[in-house]
């Protein structure tokens, strides 16, 4: 992520870096981010630039890997769409509550 809707993605096709903007439409709505499988729109007039036009959820990434679009070295990320973790944060449980407390005898 490049920040201003850019980011720098990775063709698969070619092997060539390229730099990206995030369309509009998709623009906080549809949130980007590292690792995400996009579908980018190559640019006739600028070889280096293209559009982000589609981001792909974790089902339809591991469905174009079996049909062959994508490589098997492609690792698929399953919590990309926030199902498991939140934000990408995992928060722990604390079970030592008792300690924390302060009894108003105490005081």
């Amino acid at each position: 992520m490049l920040g201003n809707g850019r980011l720098e993605a990775y063709c698969f096709q070619d092997g060539q870096t390229r730099q990206c903007h995030i369309r509009g439409k998709m623009r906080k709505k549809v949130w980007v981010s590292a690792g995400d499988i996009v579908l980018v729109s190559m640019r006739e007039f600028q070889d280096g630039k293209g559009d982000v036009i589609l981001k792909y959820t974790a089902d339809e990434a591991r469905s174009l890997k079996t049909l062959g679009q994508l490589p098997e070295s492609v690792v698929i990320n399953d919590t990309a769409d926030g199902d498991d973790v939140e934000g990408g944060i995992e928060f722990a449980e604390d079970d030592d509550d008792d300690d924390d407390e302060v009894n108003v005898d105490d005081i």
